[in-house]
């Protein structure tokens, strides 16, 4: 494991490079570390220490600095050995509870934007969500809601309370009782199965469903435009949940243009987001892909901290971008509390 050849005096002074850096956004000298923390050791010694830590590749020296910045292995050792995670303060709580309560719980995507904008503003990261994955979603209900003379409303009432609609076009007038004899059907037919197993069997599941030959106009309708019309999970697969950039705009990092600009970039690059944060392998923790260890080379300058929250059966994920330099021991609890909190407002 990273780190395992690091001798007790290194973590001493690895930690309070890291703490130092992490507060001040300044290379850290070796007299500060030595003022700031008892190391039991003088300033050279502190010194001689940060030298063999970067020649381990734990820390770098900046070429107008006398000080030492952590790279991405001091994040991974500090999150992984070093760091005290501190639980959010009854404030932050009640800033989060209060944030979500206008929210509802009647459309988990509004419930999510409002977690995503809350997180952005307590943890001063930018906040990122993405929508449950419904292809292996259960599907509850039907509905056919008629909206003009030639168009209706599918309704689709989903496991764990998701509701997605679509909009359906008519060749020719139905009548009431047409709509409610294909709706009885088509739950009879689809209802309890998953939107993937009705994709790939809809039209043997809806073959002879009904016998007139207006309603079996209409169910043709359903059948041949299955692959859009299920295909309900492509609606929220890619839907990126972004807070507002401009508590990033104020760190250090982001001073110069050039950062700025960069930070805009990243936010523009929805679908590679959607990607990076929907696809992470949580297995049921928080997980933490610090600089060069996420996959998207946009996000080689930032460390992404995620949790899963719950909607019934169905999973969506939930947390914070920002730079490397971050508050780790305050941000992963807070994410963590948020995803909790979230999952539980879903539940009730």
């Amino acid at each position: 494991m990273v780190g395992t050849e690091l001798s007790e005096r290194e973590r001493q002074v690895l930690e309070a490079v890291v703490r130092t850096y992490v507060e001040t956004a300044e290379p850290a000298g070796s007299r500060t570390v030595s003022r700031n923390y008892d190391l039991g050791v003088s300033a050279a010694t502190v010194r001689n220490t940060m030298s063999d830590l970067e020649e381990k590749g734990y820390l770098f020296h900046p070429h107008t600095s006398a000080g030492r910045v952590p790279t991405d292995v001091a994040y991974r050792f500090f999150v992984d050995r070093l760091m005290e995670p501190l639980a959010p303060s009854p404030q932050e709580r009640a800033d989060l509870e209060r944030r979500l309560e206008g929210a509802g719980t009647s459309a988990v995507e509004r419930l999510v934007i409002h977690a995503t904008r809350a997180l952005s503003f307590i943890s001063h990261e930018l906040g990122v969500a993405v929508a449950p994955r419904l292809d292996d979603a259960i599907l509850e209900k039907l509905e056919l809601i008629k909206v003009s003379s030639d168009k209706v409303l599918l309704v689709a009432t989903i496991g764990g309370g998701v509701v997605r609609t679509v909009y359906v076009d008519l060749p020719v007038q139905v009548p009431h009782e047409t709509l409610v004899r294909v709706t009885v059907a088509l739950n009879e037919r689809l209802g309890g199965q998953a939107l993937s197993e009705i994709r790939g069997t809809l039209p043997h599941r809806l073959r002879d469903a009904v016998s007139d030959e207006q309603s079996a106009e209409l169910m043709n309708i359903f059948v041949q435009s299955s692959a859009e019309l299920f295909d309900l999970s492509t609606l929220s697969d890619s839907q990126l949940l972004l807070g507002p950039a401009s508590v990033l705009a104020g760190q250090p990092e982001f001073e110069s243009g050039e950062q700025l600009k960069n930070l805009i970039s990243l936010t523009e690059e929805t679908d590679l987001l959607a990607e990076a944060v929907g696809n992470r392998d949580h297995a049921g923790r928080l997980r933490i892909t610090i600089g060069e260890e996420n996959d998207a080379s946009v996000l080689s300058d930032f460390t992404l901290v995620t949790a899963e929250y719950r909607v019934g059966d169905l999973k969506g994920v939930i947390g914070v971008i920002g730079p490397t330099r971050m508050p780790y021991e305050k941000v992963v609890t807070i994410v963590d509390y948020t995803s909790s909190l979230v999952t539980r407002i879903l539940a009730t």
